[in-house]
């Protein structure tokens, strides 16, 4: 048996304020979509269908390779719960349904919630928060199963003090869920068909429903801007508490942000103020000084980055290396010991091992329609304000005179320098000076 999972995501998010559906929004460099997907699926769901509305084009590209099903008209979560199940008439298993804004959630949890499902009943998440405010309210009958879930709007004074509340994380074999799901109707305030009411409909058929408690920290659901900050808040506490425990040393924890895949090693430091972008590597012994970018790159054994240094995708750094302040590298190799060490870019290069890289060296790698490479051998020499222009090699053990820029390749052991002719005229600044007196005197 396959089984599988809803997540709903035609909601308009208008709390957001944005042209971007809400469940595309970033946390740690991630939509909140794609954290969902990767939860169901570690947990076993391997069909994944998402709900998403007419007028979310964007949506099809974050929803790949998993199956996309249309609300139409949005009329409440269980119609669009409803949406998905002409694409999973074949499937015999469970069927989970949750909410895109939970991005949060767990592939624990969601494996705690299958595995609570009583039989040809229904199984849901709960949480306790401290402050359940305005959450629908969990009542639980006398042998501790689900009796219903009850919309705060509708609670009296009895059931409003009860702590524990729902999440909005169903899960049923699929036909009882399509069953339920098809008997929920809209006799209500908004003429909506709520997700929430399967629980009524399961326990008319007598079927049991019960609950599983997540950690509230999981559970966050994401409606504005202020509830994304604080679920990024969460998702980086979390992200940096397992680098922590897997031997790195974050110098200050609080000020340094992690994406979902960032993969540091036993011995790395990472200081003050550093960001990770998505597909970032850091191999052991390595340093991430203060205010440096790091995003899809991989940084070697040992190696130094920073402070203020930029590594773009595709910037690859061997063991030793070393990228100083105000440098910035974009798809080039440096090799291993070999170091630009301030005020430098490298753009589509390769440096070899040991070469060393002078303040002010670019590489002008872009003529305004194509990229082209710049190639610098072993323990060759850049010197300081050096112009690179692609495509150029520049030969094993080369030296390159300060203030060069070079258009033609320099060969191995070559040493190359291309500037003007310095002239020095003696008595010239005095001469200068005076002339500029007169001419103002007069004017």
């Amino acid at each position: 048996m396959a089984d599988a999972a809803i997540i709903l995501a035609a909601g308009l998010g208008t709390r957001m304020r944005s042209r971007l559906p809400k469940a595309l929004h970033p946390l740690a460099g991630r939509p909140m979509l794609r954290h969902l997907t990767a939860a169901c699926e570690a947990a076993g769901f391997s069909r994944i269908v998402v709900v998403t509305g007419p007028d979310m084009p964007a949506m099809a590209d974050a929803v790949a390779p998993h199956a996309l099903a249309i609300q139409h008209e949005r009329l409440g979560t269980a119609h669009a719960a409803l949406q998905a199940m002409p694409l999973l008439d074949d499937a015999t298993g469970a069927c989970l349904v949750l909410y895109a804004d939970n991005p949060l959630l767990r592939p624990e949890t969601l494996s705690a919630l299958r595995a609570a499902r009583p039989a040809g009943g229904l199984a849901m998440l709960a949480m306790r928060p401290a402050d359940p405010a305005a959450y629908g309210r969990v009542v639980l009958d006398e042998s501790g199963l689900v009796a219903r879930i009850v919309e705060f709007a509708d609670a009296d004074a009895a059931e409003r003090k009860i702590g524990l509340c729902n999440v909005g994380a169903f899960l049923a074999d699929r036909g009882d869920l399509a069953r339920w799901l098809a008997a929920v109707g809209n006799a209500n305030a908004k003429r909506e068909y709520y997700l929430t009411d399967i629980v009524a409909a399961a326990r008319a058929e007598g079927a049991p429903v019960r609950h599983v408690e997540a950690d509230v920290a999981e559970c966050l659901g994401v409606n504005s801007r202020a509830e994304l900050a604080r679920a990024e808040a969460a998702l980086q506490a979390k992200l940096r508490a397992a680098a922590m425990a897997g031997g790195t040393t974050l110098v200050a924890p609080e000020t340094v942000f992690l994406a979902h895949d960032t993969q540091l090693a036993p011995d790395v430091v990472v200081h003050p103020h550093v960001v990770f972008g998505p597909g970032v590597m850091v191999e052991g012994g390595a340093e991430i000084r203060s205010f440096s970018h790091l995003e899809a790159c991989t940084v070697g054994e040992g190696a130094v980055v920073g402070p203020f240094a930029r590594l773009r995708p595709g910037a690859v750094l061997g063991a030793q290396s070393h990228v100083g302040n105000f440098v910035e590298l974009k798809n080039t190799v440096l090799g291993e010991g070999a170091k630009a060490n301030h005020l430098t870019y490298l753009g589509d290069a390769a440096v070899g091992a040991g070469a060393n890289i002078g303040a002010g060296t670019i590489t002008c790698n872009y003529d305004g329609f194509a990229k082209h490479r710049t190639t610098i051998g072993e323990n060759a020499f850049i010197g300081s304000n050096t112009a690179l222009v692609a495509p150029v090699t520049v030969g094993d053990g080369a030296i390159i005179g300060a203030g060069s820029t070079i258009t033609q390749n320099v060969g191995a052991d070559a040493l190359a320098v291309a500037r003007g002719e310095q002239t020095t005229h003696q008595g010239g600044a005095a001469r200068f000076r005076a002339r500029r007196t007169r001419q103002k005197e007069k004017a």
